[in-house]
């Protein structure tokens, strides 16, 4: 469990560039160096988290946590990834806003660029793994034009499921399919728990909400933390539509806390802690961002506790490995389109910005610098650069 914690710790504490980039930094961690697992049984993780409501990213940690230590390595592995990013915001919501007039300076800058070689150093080594065949090519590429062509929620699971369908029609011919397995200390009992306490929670708050203030705010966060397809930024119109409407954060405070969460690490839910230290409710300061925070992460883990142990079953039978298959090969085609937009068009904009991607990359890639060494190298040259 401590083990899970300190290396989420570090991982929170460097990476940088939003979900997709971090699938990118936990493929390197525990793939390529600690290979906990392979890109197949991983890619399978990151395909379910695709499925599930919620932040992707945070409930791959979740699943890589759970599969190491159990339900404590899931808790660590989420406090590890999430904590840097939380405490910053809230410190920043309680008045120290030194970043508020850096938002935009050369050093974010160069971790976006930093975020361009991470998320194509993933797509390079699960391309390699997931997409052997033209076939399986063929879909990431099929997998891809959809995603960047349509960029809503609704597409990219329309993407997974297409990929599956194909899997089973195109893959089923080829011979060799791995089974490695996924360690998931959970039953299917605890499975069917997660996912009735997910849904009974859905009804039961709204009415405890409608009795006490607190517990509205909670309902709010739960409810938004259960409904978001599509990724963190999808959760911000939602969470402006919970807390800016009915008067608890003004516009300007949340427009400012939606700008410092893009400065720092980590999953951008932890923008619910934000704007728990800020409410004009019964809940606010440090109580109220630990429970913003834990409301809307809450159901992350009880859909990842509900679905992992079936999923681990079903993707072992013959005909599911195909579609599994396939299902990979979209997730590498979804990691395209996300490296097209929004990875490479949030930062790439001059010759420099190319020249500098290119040398992490490199650095990444062929002299196996570590990630953190990279983040570093990337803030400080888009600093240099600025200047």
């Amino acid at each position: 469990m401590f083990e899970v914690f300190w290396i989420f710790l570090r991982l929170g504490l460097t990476s940088f560039g939003g979900p997709i980039a971090h699938l990118g930094y936990f493929r390197e961690e525990f793939v390529e160096k600690r290979r906990w697992f392979d890109d197949h049984s991983y890619a399978d993780i990151v395909a379910l988290c695709q499925f599930l409501p919620g932040p992707a990213s945070s409930q791959v940690g979740i699943s890589i946590g759970l599969s190491r230590a159990g339900i404590p390595g899931a808790i660590a592995a989420w406090l590890g990834f999430t904590l840097p990013s939380a405490i910053v915001l809230v410190v920043f919501a309680i008045g120290v806003s030194a970043l508020g007039g850096n938002l935009s300076s050369g050093w974010l800058h160069g971790l976006k660029v930093v975020a361009v070689a991470v998320v194509a150093q993933a797509i390079w080594g699960m391309a390699k793994n997931l997409t052997p065949d033209i076939k399986r090519a063929a879909i990431a590429v099929i997998a891809a034009a959809i995603a960047i062509s349509f960029s809503s929620a609704l597409a990219q699971i329309g993407v997974i499921v297409l990929g599956a369908v194909l899997g089973m029609i195109l893959v089923k011919n080829v011979s060799s399919l791995p089974q490695t397995s996924i360690r998931v200390p959970l039953s299917h009992r605890a499975g069917v728990i997660s996912l009735v306490l997910f849904a009974g929670l859905l009804f039961i708050l709204p009415i405890l909400g409608s009795m006490n203030e607190s517990a509205k705010v909670i309902d709010s966060f739960y409810r938004t933390g259960s409904l978001v397809f599509g990724g963190g930024h999808v959760v911000l119109p939602l969470l402006k539509a919970e807390v800016v409407n009915p008067g608890w954060v003004s516009s300007d405070a949340f427009m400012a806390g939606y700008g410092a969460a893009q400065a720092v690490p980590g999953p951008l839910f932890t923008f619910a802690a934000y704007l728990g230290a800020i409410l004009t409710t019964n809940l606010t300061g440090a109580t109220g961002a630990a429970a913003c925070l834990l409301a809307v992460f809450l159901p992350s883990f009880l859909m990842v506790f509900g679905a992992l142990p079936f999923w681990e079953k079903l993707r072992h039978i013959k005909q599911m490995r195909f579609a599994v298959a396939g299902v990979n090969a979209s997730v590498v085609g979804l990691l395209i389109a996300a490296f097209y937009n929004p990875v490479w068009t949030s930062a790439i904009f001059t010759v420099k910005d190319f020249i500098l991607a290119v040398i992490c990359f490199a650095l990444l890639m062929f002299a196996k610098a570590p990630s953190w060494a990279i983040v570093i190298l990337g803030a400080v040259a888009g600093f240099i650069l600025e200047v």
